[in-house]
């Protein structure tokens, strides 16, 4: 291999090098944008944010709600109660405490927002 053969085969080996730096760096502003653009870390945060928040309000209804409300009906065990009619059975019990769940987020989120937007009221855009 002659000289310049050796040094034509360098430059083209680093011009090569550098095109794949760049697509590199290139790929990396076009991944932040991405992010940035339609907020996917805000949202990551959120979803963890709201499976803790899941695991706090189960724990609200089944340690503290669910206990009182077992007291106030007469059979006690109402979360097991079951509607029978010929061969349908429908979970009423565990429907109710379903829905008992849902009101206790539904609330929960409620209050956040308004807490949350009412200091953005305060200022103009």
């Amino acid at each position: 291999m002659t000289e310049k053969q050796t040094d034509d085969t360098g430059k083209f080996l680093q011009d090569g090098a550098m095109a794949i730096g760049r697509r590199i760096v290139g790929f990396d502003e076009e991944f932040m944008a991405f992010l940035l653009k339609y907020q996917v870390i805000g949202l990551a945060v959120a979803v963890v944010i709201g499976t803790a928040a899941t695991k706090l309000v189960n724990s609200t209804v089944d340690d503290l709600i669910m206990p009182v409300v077992a007291v106030l009906t007469p059979s006690g065990s109402w979360q097991t109660a079951v509607l029978q009619i010929g061969p349908l059975k429908f979970l009423i019990g565990d429907y109710i405490s379903s829905i008992i769940d849902f009101m206790i987020i539904a609330i929960l989120i409620f209050l956040a927002v308004k807490y949350l937007m009412k200091g953005d009221m305060g200022r103009k855009v």
